[in-house]
């Protein structure tokens, strides 16, 4: 684990790892350079239990942070835990059971329950569970959380690592680096409650994170393809690396717009929609609408419009909610899908 200044749900954090069914482990936490209770929450666990090793450290970033970490670690695999999120007491327990039986596998994830700031459930999500499926997913996406997974070491260690220069994409770059030496999976199980919060790293950094996603989907494609990776000698992810790496302007701005829904959704759902509505106002400035998709434009204005609602700005909302309609006008059709189903379910009967 790598914490800057999480104190505010670091106990709970650390207590579910603390309170796994398997105790042969040990905890290694670095905190970087944290300002609040943090270090004083760390100090008070590695005085009480043995297994807990932290290192405090000037701030260095988070891919320095869990290089460091991981390079700490004298075990066999190597389990992934962010500070605001909290682990199944059985997580260790069934991926390392997984991992003994399966040799073939370097990286197992598993599925996550979503949970707002005081802990209440929004949902599961649960990813490819298979080799292929994951690799397929994987040029399109992310299909591994990486709070959920649990590694071989020597994988990690033969893949090189964490790679600064993919901002806030480290993970994604990491799978897509050891999907070229080692098989992944994930456990249907879920294995973690992954929380959204407004002071998340993924809120707080849309554009640059899609931008360094795109990088390491590039990179990969690269190398399937034979050729030397193209980010080896890059110092630093920009829309102009992106360009001379065949990466369009549109694809490039669609990616960001997409970016920005996804934490914006997940800021609304979780009740934050002050903070919802603060990235929604960042994506207007940061990102050129005109390149994003026609479902992600209309998905953003009717999202914003459901903000100016709670926030009592009726008029915004209304005017909103109409120019998403004028985007898009099959979302007219969307408050009805759920009474169809409805009425669809009750049409077919019980299964004989």
């Amino acid at each position: 684990m790598s914490v800057f200044n999480g104190d505010r749900f670091l106990s709970e954090a650390v207590d579910s790892i603390l309170g796994q069914s398997v105790s042969d482990f040990e905890f290694i936490v670095i905190d970087d350079g944290s300002t609040d209770r943090t270090a004083l929450i760390l100090d008070s666990y590695q005085k009480n239990d043995p297994r807990v090793r932290v290192y405090h450290q000037e701030n260095r970033g988070l891919v320095e942070s869990l290089n460091r970490g991981c390079a700490f670690a004298r075990g066999k695999y190597l389990a992934r835990m962010d500070a605001d999120d909290v682990a199944n007491r059985d997580r260790l327990l069934w991926q390392t059971d997984f991992m003994e039986k399966h040799p073939e596998i370097g990286v197992l994830g598993g599925a996550v329950e979503f949970i707002d700031v005081k802990g209440a459930s929004m949902g599961i999500s649960v990813n490819p569970t298979k080799d292929h499926q994951i690799k397929r997913a994987m040029r399109d996406s992310c299909p591994l959380w990486h709070s959920t997974v649990l590694m071989r070491k020597s994988v990690l260690t033969s893949a090189g690592g964490y790679r600064k220069l993919l901002i806030d994409a480290e993970d994604c770059d990491l799978w897509l680096r050891i999907a070229d030496r080692a098989q992944l999976a994930n456990l249907e199980a879920v294995v973690l409650k992954y929380r959204f919060h407004p002071c998340q790293v993924t809120a707080r950094k849309s554009r640059q994170q899609a931008l360094s996603t795109l990088a390491a989907h590039v990179a990969a494609e690269f190398r399937r393809n034979g050729q030397p990776d193209p980010l080896e000698s890059v110092v630093e992810i920009t829309p102009d690396v992106l360009s001379g790496l065949g990466v369009s302007v549109r694809t490039q701005e669609s990616a960001v717009a997409s970016r920005y829904l996804w934490n914006i959704r997940n800021m609304c759902n979780s009740g934050q929609s002050s903070h919802a509505l603060e990235l929604f106002t960042e994506m207007s400035r940061a990102c050129s609408w005109r390149y994003a998709e026609r479902p992600v434009r209309a998905d953003l204005r009717l999202l914003s419009a459901r903000i100016y609602w709670r926030e009592q700005s009726y008029l915004r909302s209304i005017a909103t909610a109409i120019y998403a309609l004028v985007t898009r006008p099959v979302i007219l059709g969307r408050p009805l899908k759920p009474l169809l189903r409805r009425l669809q379910s009750r049409s077919v009967g019980p299964a004989l």
